[in-house]
């Protein structure tokens, strides 16, 4: 490196230093640690309510525990395509008119059996759109809630290091 790049650098990181204060000027950490989501509130109530009546807390932990419904969300919106994320929509949408329709009362109002009742009519659908919604949320229900660091860590005894490692063993010959 010769002496004239090494000055341009050095520049380049003076001003860095110097428009650093301008720019982080006014951001706080909720700024920082909020993320957008694609659902609304209404929705993502719903989406929890589903995924509670898929694995509910009963006698060990349950779905909403571990944040299965904070990381439904998260995967809808970061890894699938507009069109999964607009049938999932229209499909909560359903689900509670359905639970209103059925039941004159909000899915997150009805109990356990009622819920399960609904979902049902989800997973036995020949409407391809709603058993695909049921299909997609259940499988990754199930997933979120098998990898969560409670449940590997609690209840499936998941090792990190599947052993010790020596590293200094005498080798007798």
């Amino acid at each position: 490196m010769n002496r004239r790049e090494s000055i341009r650098m050095l520049m380049a990181a003076t001003g860095t230093l110097v428009a650093l204060p301008a720019w982080a000027n006014g951001w706080s950490r909720g700024d920082v640690l909020a993320s957008s989501s694609n659902f609304s509130v209404l929705e993502e109530g719903v989406l929890a309510h589903v995924v509670d009546t898929i694995i509910p807390a009963g006698n060990a932990i349950g779905a909403l525990s571990v944040g299965v419904d904070k990381f439904l969300v998260k995967l809808l919106d970061n890894c699938y395509e507009q069109d999964v994320r607009d049938n999932v929509k229209v499909q909560l949408s359903a689900i509670e008119a359905s639970a209103n329709k059925s039941f004159a009362k909000a899915f997150g109002s009805c109990d356990q059996v009622q819920r399960q009742e609904l979902l049902m009519r989800l997973s036995n659908s020949t409407d391809k759109p709603e058993k695909d919604f049921f299909d997609l949320i259940k499988g990754e229900t199930i997933r979120g809630f098998n990898t969560s660091k409670e449940v590997m860590l609690g209840y499936l005894k998941y090792k990190v290091v599947p052993g010790h490692y020596y590293g200094c063993v005498d080798v007798t010959t």
